[in-house]
């Protein structure tokens, strides 16, 4: 195990590999409960799917306890061991495991607490892969970059001002991502300074408050046609791959409120 060793112990990143590790074994079997729930949606009544089961919702005295529930908890458990004991390691990598366990169960509701409604079954829930997605990328990125604002090792004073300017700029273009409505790009560009640039020069979501406040007429149907009805297939193809197809109601629904 020398390779583990040397680019995950040794580089610190060991525990954000096992807390990615737990966060994506969980999302994939999160998908694959709603991959499944999905296709028995589809079968007429009366079929038989050849379905034995396996795992499902938990039902505690008659109320169906959402996975969330599950989630939240473990990522408090693992937040309050951690900030008391610190442990090392192993515990410290089997806290983190449980950590992403936790993080991917709670964002693969994140559409029925962003809309505090039970809108995982609809086109509203399909907010979740896109969060889920979201924390994945976060996660690979966070253990590949030992700090997400760079560092500097330089005492000069004219040294510690470029670094303070730099890192200004990086949060700046994120923050214009954010406020073009770019979440994810935003997100990711809090790591990754490259992403928030481009994000911040590209054109805005035409929905955005950038766009809103800033773009006339012309510059507003440009936006509109960057992210129209080809961005949205696009997307959908992505939600379709992972979280398996909407019944044709819920999709054709989704799209007239769109």
């Amino acid at each position: 195990m020398g390779w583990y060793q040397q680019f995950f112990v040794e580089t610190g990143r060991a525990a954000a590999a096992w807390a990615l590790l737990g966060f994506v074994v969980t999302f994939a079997v999160t998908l694959r409960i709603r991959a499944k729930a999905l296709a028995r949606a589809a079968v007429p009544a009366g079929v038989e799917t050849g379905d034995k089961g396996g795992l499902g919702d938990v039902y505690i005295g008659g109320v169906h306890v959402h996975h969330q529930v599950w989630g939240i908890l473990l990522v408090l458990l693992t937040a309050l061991l951690e900030f008391r004991y610190a442990p090392q390691s192993p515990w410290a990598w089997v806290l983190a495991a449980l950590f992403g366990t936790g993080a991917a169960l709670t964002l693969d509701e994140f559409a029925l607490w962003f809309h505090l409604d039970d809108v995982y079954w609809g086109e509203e829930g399909r907010k979740s892969i896109d969060a889920i997605l979201l924390g994945g990328a976060l996660g690979v990125v966070l253990m590949l970059q030992a700090s997400p604002v760079g560092a500097t090792t330089s005492r000069g004073e004219v040294a510690q001002w470029l670094y303070v300017t730099e890192v200004g700029i990086h949060l700046a273009t994120a923050g214009i991502c954010f406020v073009k409505g770019k979440i994810a790009t935003g997100m990711i560009g809090v790591v990754v300074p490259i992403v928030a640039t481009v994000g911040a020069i590209r054109l805005a979501k035409p929905d955005s408050v950038w766009a809103r406040r800033r773009y006339g007429p012309a510059k507003l149907t440009r936006a509109q046609a960057r992210f129209g009805e080809a961005y949205r297939r696009r997307h959908d193809r992505v939600r379709d791959l992972l979280g398996g197809a909407l019944p044709a109601p819920e999709r054709e629904e989704g799209a007239r409120r769109d």
